[in-house]
């Protein structure tokens, strides 16, 4: 997501904002807002918003990112069957948590006299219902927008592992890349010069990062995100053609994995279907937002489509051998090495993408106590010290596939699962709510929260674990020589 100058923030008093950004501020401006509620689906200025195809795209592309490319090792963690089958519960859940978002975002906006709401605008409304939480409603609100944040740079950091370890593969292997792309059903980038350790990588790529984060204005890289679209579109095609081509058989993979290893899969199958922090800006900028939940539907159909087919087929493939994303065990052969890089390139323009809402939610508030003359510079500074913090945290967890599993079962398990079905539960608290569907909201915020707990606890041990035997290893290697 996006920084941009002339997002509208509002309440700059406070650390978190009543408005929240999103990717769509930047690269779609609102249509002219309407006046009065949406009371049935309606807005004035029908023709200004974002058409079904548009929204459709935007809902991919929020859904659709690094957290893919790490299922293969998911389903590893689940199983050959109960991988998959969990990836298709959980994407029927996830949907289901995005249409309650929409739904009392709806109800609640009429309710309020309000034009739209934002997810945390919902929440803190949402409370206001239940006469022992109105006191603390403000809090509902800054505790999704803390949220958001923590997993907007848990996603930034995600990049940066990304980026370092596929591009330190692609030069490690330079020497030894060839035309030839047969497999060798082993992790299958082959390394010929060892070069140094991928937390310099992260470091080389510091600079650049902080100099994307400075533009102004991210429309103008919206030529640039379009094309990073269009290469990782391509980069998957391949992906998918190489994974089908080189099944081994027979098939001789666990059905069902190891019970401490589920943790880590709930919180890489969470990260990959977060993307309902997108859903209420898209709706938002519908043109005919009584289109949005077909949109809805058929977009995350897709997406669960392709979570899981290349979740099982990657699977197939690279078996027990398969890396924290799948793009790490690709052949050291120029097409493939050619969509590591291109790949790399779109996770590097989507950085700021990403970036733009935790941005925007801390730095205006901030720039708004100082001098006009300083604002400039506060603002730089502050972009600096937050990409600077990611690369940090991501130094200190340099492991893919843990890192997208904690951040994961940490923030996404909270905005996916566990608040939209305890706001229906608050925003109809005095409609008579069907006994069984608050059942059905405790069921599954009750499946968050065990995720969280659990999946944090797995990830962390298992970061704990890893630094260990890398220390031990290093030590080792210390004293034989």
């Amino acid at each position: 997501m996006m920084a941009s100058s002339d997002v509208d923030i509002r309440g700059e008093g406070s650390l978190f904002s009543d408005h929240n950004p999103s990717e769509m501020d930047a690269l779609c401006p609102s249509p002219p807002g309407p006046s009065r509620p949406q009371r049935h689906y309606e807005r004035i200025g029908e023709r200004t918003g974002t058409s079904f195809c548009q929204t459709l795209i935007h809902l991919l592309k929020g859904n659709i990112g690094t957290g893919l490319l790490g299922l293969p090792l998911a389903v590893k963690n689940a199983g050959l069957v109960l991988g998959p089958v969990s990836l298709l519960c959980m994407g029927f859940i996830a949907v289901h948590c995005m249409q309650l978002l929409v739904k009392c975002s709806h109800h609640l906006s009429v309710k309020v006299n309000r034009p739209s709401l934002t997810y945390g605008e919902a929440v803190q409304h949402g409370m206001e219902n239940v006469s022992w939480l109105r006191r603390h409603s403000q809090w509902g609100k800054q505790t999704v927008n803390l949220f958001l944040i923590i997993t907007q740079l848990g996603f930034c950091c995600v990049y940066f592992v990304f980026l370092s370890d596929n591009i330190k593969q692609v030069v490690e292997a330079a020497n030894a890349t060839t035309f030839s792309c047969h497999m060798n059903y082993t992790n299958q980038t082959q390394v010929l010069v060892p070069s140094f350790d991928s937390r310099l990588y992260m470091l080389c790529f510091l600079p650049f990062i902080i100099l994307l984060v400075f533009t102004p204005n991210l429309k103008y890289l919206a030529p640039l995100s379009l094309l990073a679209n269009l290469v990782m579109t391509a980069s998957l095609v391949l992906i998918y053609f190489y994974s089908l081509m080189n099944i081994p058989y027979p098939i001789t993979l666990p059905k069902v994995g190891k019970a401490k290893d589920y943790p880590l899969f709930f919180g890489t199958a969470i990260f990959a279907f977060e993307g309902i922090g997108v859903v209420l800006p898209l709706e938002n900028k519908m043109q005919r937002p009584q289109s949005f939940i077909p949109v809805l539907y058929l977009g995350m159909g897709i997406v669960t489509f392709l979570y899981i087919s290349l979740g099982t087929i990657g699977y197939l493939c690279f078996g027990e051998h398969i890396d924290g994303s799948i793009t790490l065990n690709l052949p050291n052969c120029w097409t493939y090495q050619a969509v590591k890089l291109l790949y790399c390139f779109g996770i590097f323009i989507t950085f700021a993408l990403q970036f733009y809402v935790p941005a925007e939610i801390l730095i205006p508030p901030v720039v708004a106590r100082v001098s006009p003359r300083w604002e400039m510079a506060v603002n730089l500074l502050l972009r600096s010290f937050l990409v600077i913090i990611t690369c940090a945290l991501a130094i200190l967890i340099p492991e893919l596939d843990l890192v997208i599993s904690l951040v994961g079962s940490v923030s996404s398990s909270f905005l996916a699962l566990i608040f939209p079905p305890l706001l229906q539960i608050v925003a109809f608290h005095n409609e008579d709510l069907p006994p069984l569907v608050t059942v059905k909201n405790i069921v599954i915020s009750l499946i968050g929260l065990v995720g969280f707990l659990t999946g944090t606890y797995v990830a962390i041990e298992q970061i704990v674990t890893r630094n260990g035997q890398k220390h031990e290893g290093t030590f080792s290697s210390y004293m034989v020589q």
